[in-house]
């Protein structure tokens, strides 16, 4: 059985865990969490949760969904080896403590996977824009377009064979981090954008980011850009995408 619920306690998160989990190994545990400040919320947020419990699941995993910032405090982020940020937006936390227990927990190792719109999450904070390599600005209409592959050695990447044809939102974000190790890249000439010369214009010559990871401040983060649509958490290209970005987080072999 899998629980969702805009918004439900860590009691209630703790006690899902169990049903689902029953007793699996604990190899692992992710947190998954999809908390939206004011603003623009997905309707996709269901179905990643969905995605990403069954990919739980499939790995032996453990995992809890919350969307309740108070989770954000030492005692309960060390149950945890990453945290999925599935489709945040806006405020994703709501005091500095809860901030400056996410930073720790990276700082001490864990993890951090971003989806979609977790890139426009905390927009005011400078060290979560190196964290997940960027903040969002803008992304021109939804249509169809080319990504190219950069690094075809990545988990997340290895199993695309040549070009990937898709269909969604070309984010572009700007404060982007040089460091990143980008591994999806949109192929500007296949998009239409009527924007394009404000930016990216040719900064990135005819590819934007789209897909990268890198080793930030103590942990390991992965984040893909795609993902808009509800329709894509059940697509299997794009579920295998993120299935090797979480276990190149977590350092396993699928």
């Amino acid at each position: 059985m899998i629980m969702f619920a805009k918004r439900f306690s860590w009691v209630l998160a703790v006690v899902a865990l169990a049903l689902i989990t029953g007793s699996c190994n604990q190899k692992s545990n992710l947190l998954i969490y999809t908390k939206n400040g004011e603003g623009f919320v997905h309707d996709n947020i269901e179905a990643s949760v969905k995605m990403l419990s069954e990919l739980c699941v499939k790995h032996g995993m453990d995992y809890a969904v919350s969307d309740d910032p108070s989770v954000f405090n030492s005692s309960q982020l060390g149950e945890f080896d990453a945290i999925v940020f599935s489709n945040t937006n806006n405020d994703a936390f709501d005091t500095d403590e809860q901030r400056m227990a996410f930073k720790s927990f990276v700082n001490e190792g864990g993890g951090f996977i971003g989806i979609h719109s977790a890139c426009g999450s905390e927009r005011d904070w400078p060290w979560f824009w190196d964290l997940i390599g960027g903040t969002f600005l803008r992304h021109p209409p939804f249509q169809e377009f080319v990504i190219k592959v950069t690094d075809a050695s990545h988990p997340s990447t290895s199993f695309l064979n040549g070009d990937w044809k898709w269909e969604d939102e070309a984010y572009f974000l700007h404060k982007m981090n040089p460091n990143i190790h980008v591994l999806l890249c949109h192929d500007l000439n296949t998009i239409s954008d009527t924007q394009k010369d404000q930016y990216p214009g040719t900064v990135f010559g005819s590819l934007f980011p789209g897909a990268w990871c890198q080793e930030f401040d103590g942990g390991r983060q992965w984040y893909t850009s795609y993902g808009h649509r509800i329709e894509h958490y059940s697509d299997p290209t794009y579920v295998q995408h993120v299935e090797g970005g979480i276990l190149w987080v977590l350092e396993r072999a699928k």
